[in-house]
C-alpha cells in the first residue's frame, strides 16, 4: 500500500491538541496499524463514562497518574557520519522534509535526544581520529573532519528541534597508537600509559564541539566495551572501566569545568548490565562521577535486567542508547516486524525505569549505509541518494507514538493491562496531558476499556498496531 507521507505528517500536525487539551472531556487517539493507511493517524475521539468497578470480563488498561516515577530526558536517534553524509546527498527539499519529520515537534515526531561519536565508528566512510600519531599532549587535536558534514547536520537538527534537544557522545575507539593492538578496529585495549591522555581527549572533543555551537549534554565511557568488532572497538573489563572513570575521566571532566555533563557507564547490552553496573557503582569514588547506566538491545531482550539495576541503585539514571534492525535488505523495507521490535523494547524499557530512548542512525542511504566495513542496517528513514526519494519504515511511526507525545520532563505513571496481548506504558507531561501508549502484536483486534479513577473510555486495539491516547 502506497502512503502519502507528507500528507500524513500534515494531518497529524493539524490534529494535534493544544496545551489546554488536558481540560477537555474526551480522549484523542492516534493509531498506526498493519494493512491499513493509518500511520500516526487521528482516530475518532473517545468519551468517558462511569465505570466504578470493572468486572473480570471487561478487559482494561488501568491508568493511575498519582504514582509517578522517572523523569524523561528525551527520545531520539543517532546523528552519525552516515546520517549526515546521506542527508547532504539529498535534494534540499528532501533535507527540509527530514528535519521536519524527525525533529519538529509539531510537524514531525519531535526527537529530543541525539547521540554522536568521538572519532569514527562503523557508520563512517573511513576510520579517522583528531590527532597526529603519538601526540600524547593532544596539541594537534582538530575536528576539521566533522565540519564538512556531521557538525552542520547536527546544528540543523538542533535548530529544528528547538531548546529541548539533548546531545550525548560516545567513543568507539581511541586512536590506534593508544591501543595494545595498534588498531582502531578489532577490539584491543587502551594502554595504561595513555589513560590520562585519552581522558583529556573527551574534554577536547566537548570543548571543540561547544566552540562550534553544538552543546554536549552527556557522554558514555565506551561504546560496547565487551565486543571485539570488525569495526572500531575497544575492550574494558568492569574493573578497568571503574578505574578509568575514578582515576582519569571523572577527574578530567571536573578539572575542565565539565562535571555537569552526564557521564554514563556500560553502553552495551542489557544481558550484562547488572554486573557491569555493580563493578562501578559499588565503588563510591567511581560512582560519584556517574550519572547513569547506558544500555543496548542486542543479543536478546533481557528486559528484567534493566529493572534489576533500577531496584539496586534507585538513584542512578538508566538510558537506552542504541538499537537497530538488520542486516539491511531492500526487500524488507515494508516489513511490519521492525516497528514492533521498537515498540516492544520502548514499552518495556520505560516501564523498567529508562529515562530516555535513543535509536541508532536517524537516516541511512539506499544500501543501509554508508558503512566502511559493510555492516549495513535499517534506519527509520532511508534516503535514496540516486533518486532523491525518501522511504519511511514503520519503525519511524512506532517511535513517533512515543517521541511526539511524551516530552522531556514528563513523568512515567502507572499503566496496567489486564490482557497479555496489550503492552502499555504511560506518562504525564509537564503541561498535565497524559499520554498512554498501547501496543498489540497479535493477529486479532482486542477491545478494552481505558480506565482511570472510576471513568472508562471504550475502545479497541487493532491487530498489529500501536496507539497513543491523549487526555
Amino acid at each position: 500500500m502506497r502512503i502519502n507521507r507528507t500528507a500524513l505528517l500534515i494531518a497529524v500536525t493539524l490534529a494535534l491538541p493544544g496545551a489546554t487539551f488536558s481540560q477537555t472531556k474526551t480522549v484523542a487517539v492516534y493509531v498506526t496499524a498493519k494493512g491499513t493507511g493509518q500511520r500516526l493517524a487521528r482516530a475518532e475521539a473517545l468519551s468517558w463514562m462511569d465505570l466504578p468497578q470493572p468486572t473480570e470480563k471487561q478487559e482494561c488498561v488501568f491508568v493511575d497518574p498519582s504514582k509517578t516515577f522517572q523523569k524523561v530526558v528525551g527520545i531520539g536517534g543517532a546523528l552519525t557520519d552516515a546520517a549526515a553524509e546521506t542527508f547532504y546527498k539529498l535534494p534540499e527539499a528532501k533535507r527540509r522534509e527530514i528535519l521536519r519529520a524527525c525533529f519538529d515537534p509539531q510537524n514531525g515526531i519531535g526527537y529530543t535526544l541525539g547521540r554522536t561519536h568521538i572519532n569514527s565508528c562503523d557508520f563512517s566512510s573511513a576510520s579517522y581520529t583528531y590527532t597526529a600519531e603519538g601526540d600524547q599532549e593532544l596539541k594537534s587535536f582538530n575536528i576539521a573532519h566533522d565540519l564538512k558534514y556531521r557538525i552542520p547536520f547536527i546544528k540543523e537538527a538542533l535548530a529544528a528541534a528547538g531548546k529541548e534537544m539533548s546531545l550525548f557522545i560516545s567513543p568507539w575507539s581511541p586512536p590506534a597508537w593508544m591501543k595494545d593492538n595498534h588498531d582502531m578496529l578489532h577490539g584491543g585495549k587502551l594502554k595504561p600509559e595513555y589513560y590520562e591522555a585519552w581522558a583529556r581527549y573527551y574534554v577536547k572533543f566537548i570543548q571543540a564541539y561547544e566552540k562550534e555551537g553544538v552543546p554536549i549534554w552527556g557522554l558514555t565511557v565506551q561504546n560496547e566495551p565487551m565486543a571485539v568488532q570488525t569495526w572500531e572497538s575497544c575492550i574494558y573489563t568492569g574493573a578497568e572501566e571503574r578505574d578509568f572513570v575514578k582515576k582519569n575521566l571523572g577527574p578530567a571532566l571536573s578539572q575542565a569545568g565539565l562535571a555537569g555533563k552526564k557521564l554514563m557507564i556500560w553502553d552495551h547490552n542489557r544481558s550484562m548490565m547488572y554486573q557491569r553496573a555493580q563493578a562501578v557503582l559499588e565503588d563510591p569514588e567511581a560512582a560519584k562521577y556517574v550519572w547513569g547506566v547506558a544500555f543496548h538491545w542486542y543479543v536478546g531482550d533481557h528486559f528484567e535486567n534493566v529493572s534489576r539495576v533500577q531496584e539496586a541503585w534507585p538513584n542512578i539514571n538508566l538510558l537506552f542508547t542504541e538499537g537497530c534492525h538488520g542486516p539491511y535488505n531492500a526487500s524488507k523495507l515494508d516489513d511490519w516486524q521492525p516497528g514492533e521490535l521498537y515498540g516492544r523494547s520502548m514499552i518495556h524499557d520505560f516501564n523498567d525505569g529508562s529515562a530516555g530512548w535513543t535509536d541508532w542512525n536517524v537516516l541511512l542511504d539506499e544500501q543501509g549505509g554508508p558503512n566502511h566495513v559493510n555492516n549495513f542496517c535499517f534506519a527509520p528513514i532511508h534516503g535514496d541518494t540516486r533518486t532523491g526519494e525518501l522511504h519511511y519504515m514503520n519503525s519511524y511511526y512506532y517511535i513517533g507514538h512515543f517521541s511526539k507525545f511524551i516530552r522531556p520532563g514528563a513523568r512515567r505513571i502507572i499503566s496496567s493491562s489486564t490482557v497479555d496481548k496489550l503492552l502499555t506504558t504511560a506518562f504525564v507531561n509537564r503541561d498535565g496531558r497524559i499520554a498512554v501508549v498501547v501496543m498489540n502484536e497479535s493477529e486479532g483486534g482486542q477491545p478494552f476499556y481505558l480506565w482511570m479513577n472510576g471513568k472508562a473510555a471504550k475502545t479497541s486495539s487493532p491487530a498489529h498496531s500501536i496507539s497513543t491516547f491523549l487526555f
